[in-house]
């Protein structure tokens, strides 16, 4: 009778593994709808509640108030920034094809500012010949530019996917905020875990995608917007662009948007635009590169216990793999990964204390 109860449960637990296998096969096509779906109820989860206050029992009608907000502030803007950024890198692919950009002319007018002993120093080293390099950068450009309106041409191609991805991320979105709560209980009550466990591992979940969106996403679009802004005073071209590669770059520890400002802060003294090239450098050292020390302690609040050296390996490979969705991805499954060893620790520590009681 008991082989009999054991096959029995063994068959239902196969069961309940290939249903589920089945179903992650078959919602895989919207995968990242739905991450963003989920993202988006966790985020704005105490605004809905702010809602719910002002409106006792009408969870509907707070969920769709939520969902107009997102709508409104963050929806439309990015569709807004995101068609002005692939404009300006379609526009500055064209301008390189018609040899209206010369990288070549760049280098030229650096190298020939910079003071004559660290010229003949580069000529020493073999440096001084600066073509191949400007052959090599001139290609990167391009590349960079041209895969910036691939996408966008690749989202336009697929117009009826597009839009049912978006169609069903609101959807989703929607019942998430609703009933988020009352699903995540479900969740943690239906895992395989003890119910502690559980829960510190939900509570870290939602603390590391608070904090990387918060600490990473926020005070990337705003150094971003600092540095078109910046770029947009002294006059140089392509600023959305360039702020929205800044805001990329700010996912990287220690170098971060300097990448962006330092070359064109070389570029403009290098060109005896001195004014403007000392704006750039002001900017990017007291405004741009101090703004990461001030926001990031007042959105996140506490630390994530990532070391730095892990987030920029998981966001880097994170984006790789799955593309935008990897800067929260990337750090979440480090998150995680290190909180279910810290249990597996606490629990193997605690295990022989347990047995001499």
């Amino acid at each position: 009778m008991r082989e009999i109860v054991g096959l029995e449960r063994g068959g239902f637990l196969l069961f309940l593994a290939l249903v589920t296998l089945a179903l992650l096969v078959v919602v895989l096509p919207f995968a990242q709808p739905l991450l963003w779906a989920a993202l988006a109820a966790i985020m704005f989860q105490p605004l809905f509640r702010w809602f719910l206050v002002r409106a006792p029992g009408r969870d509907n009608q707070a969920a769709l108030a939520t969902l107009l907000v997102i709508f409104v502030a963050v929806i439309v803007p990015a569709f807004a920034i995101g068609s002005a950024v692939v404009n300006e890198a379609a526009g500055l692919v064209v301008a390189f094809q018609e040899g209206r950009i010369n990288v070549a002319d760049w280098f030229e007018q650096v190298f020939a500012a910079l003071p004559p002993n660290i010229q003949e120093s580069l000529d020493a080293s073999g440096w001084g010949d600066l073509s191949d390099l400007q052959r090599r950068a001139q290609e990167f450009l391009q590349a960079s530019l041209g895969l910036i309106a691939q996408q966008a041409i690749a989202i336009g191609g697929s117009v009826f996917g597009f839009v049912l991805a978006f169609g069903i991320a609101l959807y989703v979105s929607y019942f998430l905020l609703r009933d988020g709560r009352k699903i995540g209980e479900t969740l943690l009550a239906s895992l395989p875990f003890e119910r502690s466990i559980a829960d510190r591992l939900a509570e870290r979940f939602l603390g590391i995608v608070r904090a990387t969106i918060k600490g990473s996403v926020v005070v990337g679009l705003v150094q971003g917007a600092l540095g078109a802004i910046t770029f947009w005073i002294v006059g140089i071209p392509s600023v959305l662009l360039l702020g929205v590669i800044m805001a990329i770059a700010s996912l990287l520890p220690a170098i971060g948007p300097a990448i962006v400002w330092v070359p064109a802060a070389i570029y403009l003294l290098a060109t005896g635009a001195i004014w403007q090239g000392v704006v750039v450098i002001v900017s990017g050292v007291a405004v741009i590169g101090m703004i990461d020390n001030v926001l990031r302690p007042i959105l996140v609040g506490r630390d994530t216990g990532i070391p730095d050296w892990l987030i920029l390996v998981t966001t880097l490979g994170g984006i790789a793999l799955l593309g935008l969705s990897g800067i929260v991805v990337g750090p979440l499954v480090a998150g995680l990964f290190i909180a279910g060893w810290s249990i597996l620790r606490e629990q193997r520590e605690a295990s022989p204390a347990a047995a001499e009681r």
